[in-house]
């Protein structure tokens, strides 16, 4: 028998029996979270931990076999991810972001989420006053794709229809429907935060045609009689809706501060800093479409009493400006 392999033997011999209960404590972690240790485990698992390092040390100074060599440095990697890595379920870091991450976010972005909601309604009362002056105005604000087959030439009751028809349809329809919804929507609110890459311009041209929509849609049931109506019909989902875009116009807008104005760090920091913020806030906005979408098509179709859709359309919005406003707030100052 060589010499490096009665070294290595010896070596092992000698400590192993430390390895092994690292090992042991290593794999319970892994299992079961590090809660399930005993006070006096967990005390023995640093030193423990420091035990292997200087094993690992002693073994490539001496170069002892390779086989001995990757068990420590995998044993060390994986008992140092247990002592210092994130020990977080996955429950804990959806409620973490539920209740910290996307409030904080939102109201640390605050300015852009205003400037970009004054930028939707700008832009919906200009197709408002547009195409109540002259109905002409909506073929040019409201793509045919988008009309849905409700435009100028519709008659006043096939318009009534469609505002209060649906309570006839199934789940597995309102599924779809909602399926259908919450991908179009998101599609809009992913593209709305990626163009702030193009310093916020397309991300400001997108909010302000999405305002010139609705307006042009709210004119055209309006000026039939229909404007109370029409209102309560968006009401039920569209404070979530809309609220939801306009959050991710305000992470696009985000984004372009990022490259615009990096302020005393590098171009590249500031927009790895804003882009990580601004993420939070979409992943937070593409759930309040998900909201949207379930609210359109279940209670939207199914409630058709105008004072019922008000106050659901009412409640969500004192709901998301309490959650987004006054909590953000709240939280921002604890931090």
């Amino acid at each position: 028998m060589s010499d490096g392999v009665l070294k290595s033997s010896q070596f092992r011999k000698e400590r192993e029996g430390s390895w092994k209960e690292l090992q042991s404590l290593v794999e319970t972690i892994e299992k079961k979270g590090i809660k399930a240790l005993s006070a006096q485990e967990l005390t023995r698992l640093p030193n423990l931990y420091r035990f292997t390092l200087s094993s690992l040390s002693v073994a490539r100074g001496v170069s002892l076999d390779r086989n001995l060599l990757e068990y420590l440095e995998l044993l060390s990697t994986r008992a140092y991810y247990c002592i210092y890595g994130v020990h977080a379920s996955f429950g804990g870091t959806v409620l973490k972001f539920i209740f910290e991450d996307f409030p904080i976010a939102v109201w640390n972005a605050r300015w852009r989420v205003l400037l970009t909601t004054l930028i939707m309604l700008a832009g919906a009362l200009i197709a408002y006053y547009l195409t109540i002056g002259n109905e002409e105005w909506y073929y040019t604000m409201v793509g045919e794709g988008m009309a849905g087959g409700r435009n100028p030439a519709s008659a006043t009751e096939d318009l009534r229809k469609g505002l209060y028809d649906g309570g006839e349809l199934d789940a597995d329809d309102l599924n779809y429907f909602a399926s259908g919804l919450f991908s179009h929507n998101s599609s809009v609110g992913m593209l709305s935060f990626a163009l702030g890459f193009a310093l916020g311009v397309p991300t400001f041209i997108l909010i302000f045609y999405n305002g010139l929509i609705l307006g042009s849609f709210v004119a055209l049931y309006a000026s039939r009689g229909l404007g109370l109506d029409i209102a309560a019909w968006l009401s039920i989902h569209g404070t979530t809706e809309l609220l939801a875009i306009i959050l991710c116009g305000a992470a696009g807008l985000g984004v372009a501060k990022g490259i615009i104005s990096p302020g005393q760090k590098t171009r590249l920091s500031n927009l790895a800093s804003e882009g990580k913020q601004a993420a939070k806030v979409v992943i937070g906005a593409v759930l309040m479409l998900l909201i949207a979408a379930l609210l359109e098509s279940f209670g939207r179709q199914w409630i058709t009493d105008i004072t019922t859709r008000f106050t659901i359309g009412g409640l969500m919005l004192v709901f998301w400006l309490s959650y987004l406003g006054y909590w953000g707030r709240k939280i921002c100052q604890r931090h």
